[in-house]
């Protein structure tokens, strides 16, 4: 499990630290701080995220694209959604056979760099939202640490997590297998079938996903009112 996001004021002092020792885009980024913890989610600003890469092991592999859409409370802003592919990726191998993503299409896209900093400007002042948001989380830290000298530290709130605690009342109890990817997820909710390893329409299966389970959390305390605390808890 991983580590819950510490949020206001220590974080904003860490937050702050960082900036100064990070370049180009994340250092504006760093500057602003996230969301307080306190904030109940249908005020909570996220932003729905998921990447394509070359393979799964952030060390070596890169991003190929980037697909992200903004969730304002309990509404998916359509209109914030983007994909970005990334030009410089020196060769996609045999990953092409899942995402599409062929080094001719890669031609036609965007260095890094920009990408990146069109993802940090979208983030800014949001939580990141993402289903097995290790992938994201990992891939894009170390994308920044080679381009401006630091991670990507930020609340994350993972679509992932939110399911295994709803079918095991927790943390300790085993689910079946497969029944964590993100179409089984959604198809417990109703909602509908969507073609899988393409960067936008998969942050914005999670998005839907999320509200879905947002909404069960708030059913199933009334009376109360779900925070980002109790989502990263």
């Amino acid at each position: 499990m991983r580590a819950p996001w510490r949020g206001d004021r220590a974080e904003r002092d860490r937050l702050r630290h960082l900036a100064r020792a990070a370049d180009g885009p994340l250092r504006a980024y760093l500057e602003v701080p996230g969301p307080p913890s306190r904030t109940p989610l249908e005020e909570l600003g996220l932003l729905a995220v998921d990447i394509e890469t070359t393979g799964l092991d952030p060390r070596t592999d890169r991003v190929l694209s980037v697909g992200f859409v903004a969730v304002d409370g309990c509404e998916v802003v359509l209109g914030t959604a983007r994909r970005f592919v990334v030009s410089d990726v020196q060769g996609v191998g045999q990953s092409a056979t899942l995402h599409g993503l062929t080094d001719d299409v890669l031609a036609a896209g965007r260095p890094i760099g920009e990408v990146l900093g069109a993802l940090l400007a979208a983030l800014s002042g949001r939580a990141l939202l993402a289903h097995h948001a290790r992938i994201e989380t990992e891939f894009l830290g170390a994308a920044c640490r080679r381009l401006w000298g630091a991670g990507l530290p930020c609340p994350v709130v993972d679509t992932l997590e939110l399911e295994q605690r709803a079918l095991t009342t927790g943390w300790g109890g085993e689910v079946a297998p497969g029944a964590l990817r993100l179409a089984r997820a959604r198809e417990r909710y109703g909602l509908p079938v969507y073609r899988a390893h393409e960067a936008l329409t998969d942050a914005v299966a999670c998005a839907e996903l999320y509200l879905a389970q947002a909404s069960r959390m708030s059913a199933g305390s009334p009376g109360t009112r779900a925070t980002l605390r109790q989502v990263l808890a």
